[in-house]
């Protein structure tokens, strides 16, 4: 089998009992399908919850903590304790794990986002295991992902993964909730994720985790915008992420070999970053932009809105409404001089294009 990148999600349910302590035999048991399919050769993104269930019973918690300041003291231990878990099995296959603990501005900050991604491939390169959690113990809910379910997503885009592995407590997705409705109808196979999906979804399927399916379905969404195909299930022993990747998993496959690898720059443009100004664009701007792979020129821009410079992010719209973001090659004062003329009218401009193609990213 052809050598693969591999982000693989495991999530609270699926590593602690009921009582939110680790479940050392489900523990054990991912951990031999990670050394297997480390054995075979693929490179492994491991993408951890379990912090703040495995850590609240030792804070005095009966259950979950609801508050901020619980679930971050709750997280400041238990990813104590899952960190040196998964180095004291992973070191029984002579593995070594790196943590890395994140949050939005991470992202949203290019620079951050730029090194996240050189720390992650020479991790790999290395032979190394990069375990990602969420920062849960510093996060506040605006710099949050919402739950490890997008993370996944947002970190397979990163390291561009060709498979995303979700692993939970149900095997796969469903047109209704299994556990309430015995004749509920799983989906073996997916080609996208709809609007009519993501409406019938339900909330959260655990009283231990934060993502239910409609959280595993977005993030399924994402990660096939960013070119990475999805796996949403479970399974058990060695062997289980090897059959998941040869097409036997116990879950639901979503994406098609079609997909197409988005560059670490577009990606950070698309979801990431923080929108500057707005630009109006005519109908043949427009027609260009979506349809003829072309850069936007000055002679298509009617308008702009904002204040911004080189380098920052702006939204472009045209006739049908909004059409995507790119990085501007003029502050809106420069555009302002420029926007309805053509190249031979423009003066002193070294570059024509306002958003260079390899910018630009539609919605």
């Amino acid at each position: 089998m052809e050598k693969k990148r591999v982000v693989v999600k495991i999530g609270s349910s699926s590593l602690t009992n009921s009582k939110g302590e680790i479940d050392y035999e489900k523990f054990t048991d991912h951990i031999q399908a990670l050394a297997k399919l480390r054995a075979d050769g693929h490179e492994i993104v491991l993408v951890s919850s379990g912090a703040v269930a495995a850590g609240f019973t030792k804070l005095g918690y009966p259950s979950r903590p609801v508050t901020l300041k619980g679930k971050q003291a709750a997280a400041a231990v238990g990813q104590t304790l899952l960190i040196q878990s998964y180095m004291e099995y992973l070191s029984n296959f002579e593995i070594i794990p790196a943590q890395i603990l994140l949050t939005r501005n991470d992202f949203s900050k290019r620079d951050r986002y730029r090194n996240a991604y050189s720390t992650l491939t020479e991790l790999l390169e290395r032979g190394i295991v990069p375990i990602i959690n969420e920062n849960d113990t510093v996060s506040v809910e605006e710099l949050t992902f919402g739950d490890n379910d997008m993370l996944s997503a947002l970190v397979s885009g990163l390291v561009h993964a060709e498979q995303l592995i979700i692993l939970t407590d149900i095997n796969g997705l469903y047109d209704d909730n299994p556990r309430s409705n015995p004749n509920a109808k799983k989906f073996d196979f997916l080609n996208e994720v709809t609007d009519d999906m993501l409406a019938v979804a339900g909330g959260a399927g655990s009283s231990v985790g934060t993502g239910g399916m409609l959280s595993k379905l977005i993030a399924a969404k994402t990660a096939l915008s960013l070119g990475v195909r999805v796996f949403i299930g479970h399974g058990q022993g060695e062997l289980k992420l090897v059959d998941i990747l040869e097409g036997n998993g116990d879950g639901t496959y979503i994406g098609s070999d079609e997909l197409q690898t988005v560059n670490s720059n577009k990606q950070w443009i698309a979801l990431h970053s923080a929108v500057s100004g707005q630009i109006y664009v005519d109908q043949g701007a427009e027609d260009a932009l979506l349809f003829n792979g072309k850069s936007l020129l000055p002679a298509g821009i009617y308008h702009v809105e904002g204040s911004f410079e080189k380098g920052e992010v702006v939204e472009v719209y045209g006739p049908s409404g909004l059409l995507g973001k790119g990085e501007v090659l003029f502050s809106n004062e420069e555009l302002s001089k420029m926007m309805g003329k053509r190249t031979g009218e423009l003066e002193n401009c070294t570059a024509v294009a306002v958003i260079h193609r390899d910018k630009w990213v539609k919605v």
